[in-house]
């Protein structure tokens, strides 16, 4: 993969180490059985996204793994960046794959989500608080359904992502999504704490000059 054309911006600036803000890690995943699960939740109420301001139309979610002790729909839809404790899902018992997804990731698992960004709708160009390798956290994204009319930017760069690829996006960039197609853009998204593993796997992607912080640490983002 070609990394000629990835933008270290706001977190370079403020870190003595980056990662590229998109990496392509190294692994697939079989995208029937990914839809297969996701048929699972086709009769279950989703759950719009809690930041409205952040978007228009419909985005909405479903908790496959949350912060502990939360048994209230919209706090187990929230990824707290303060939590410390996660416990799976009861839903996350019925998706077998989805659960032989999230044990090829060697790494602590936070917040697991189902996304789903429906037809003509658009999440506006936003900030997630400290989701940066750097800092500690990352966030993976994995499609299981899209359409050629989706258009996924970070640092207002696109990303064409495919069903069953597994992406690093640092989202604590500016980042945008539109889905201007005629079907529903459904992602399986999984943050991560940083750890060793992690740290070889995106090293190893890392594009000539970049780096991976040893010892991430925590940084102040601005939530917008």
């Amino acid at each position: 993969m070609s990394f000629g054309d990835v933008i270290l911006l706001s977190l370079s600036q403020q870190s003595p180490f980056a990662v590229p803000d998109r990496i392509l890690l190294p692994m697939t995943f079989d995208v029937d059985r990914l839809r297969s699960d996701l048929a699972v939740a086709d009769d279950l109420g989703w759950i719009d996204h809690l930041v409205t301001q952040n978007y228009q139309g419909s985005w909405t979610v479903l908790p496959l793994r949350h912060s502990a002790g939360a048994t209230h729909p919209v706090m187990q839809i929230y990824a707290d960046p303060s939590a410390t404790a996660f416990e799976d899902a009861p839903l996350l018992s019925r998706m077998p794959y989805i659960r032989t997804v999230l044990a090829a990731f060697q790494c602590p698992l936070q917040a697991v989500r189902l996304m789903r960004l429906a037809p003509g709708s658009v999440i506006k160009e936003h900030r997630d608080h400290d989701l940066a390798a750097e800092w500690g956290t990352a966030r993976i994204h994995v499609p299981i359904t899209t359409n050629d009319q989706v258009t996924f930017q970070v640092n207002r760069r696109p990303i064409a992502m495919t069903p069953g690829s597994a992406w690093y996006l640092r989202l604590a960039d500016p980042h945008s999504v539109a889905n201007r197609g005629t079907s529903d853009r459904v992602h399986l998204v999984i943050d991560c704490t940083v750890n060793d593993w992690l740290i070889a796997l995106l090293s190893g992607l890392a594009g000539p000059g970049d780096s991976v912080v040893p010892q991430p640490t925590a940084g102040a983002a601005t939530e917008l």
